[in-house]
């Protein structure tokens, strides 16, 4: 029972911690590198898929086209993104990242591989049984999460 208990208190810790960092600003070494955690990402989904449609950045993220039109707006403001229109419909934009916003995504890369290589590490060394339970716990824990918040 004790373990079952740690195990539910680290959880718990873990969905705080997810839930405080929201707004914490990352910061990338360079001139107007500094990024709330919802704007790099929206840079890197650009850079992973230039020309993607703002609706299927917020269909992927899960937030309101309103909350992706107004970050656009500000990384388009800071010269990070640029929009082009649509072949087959001009009131559609398609979204490429611009010089700086390739800077800001490489960026964002060299952080994660920083600081999340011990973590891909260790799960790459875990068997297929491991790993599969661990995949369980997440999509678990993902749908408990999306309850709370």
């Amino acid at each position: 029972m004790k373990n079952t208990e740690n195990l539910i208190d680290l959880y718990i810790s873990l969905v705080e911690k997810i839930a405080n960092g929201k707004s914490k600003i990352l910061n990338f070494e360079g001139e107007d590198m500094n990024f709330y955690r919802g704007e790099i990402h929206i840079i890197k989904k650009i850079g992973d898929s230039p020309g993607i449609f703002s609706s299927e950045i917020a269909r992927s993220m899960g937030i309101t086209r309103a909350v992706i039109h107004k970050t656009l707006l500000k990384l388009e403001k800071r010269n990070l993104i640029k929009k082009e229109d649509c072949e087959k419909d001009k009131k559609i934009k398609k979204l490429f990242l611009t010089e700086k916003g390739l800077a800001a995504a490489k960026a964002h890369e060299q952080y994660h591989d920083e600081h999340d290589k011990a973590f891909f590490d260790f799960l790459s060394s875990l068997n297929a049984d491991k790993r599969h339970i661990i995949e369980q716990f997440l999509i678990r824990a993902n749908e408990m999460i999306e309850h709370h918040f």
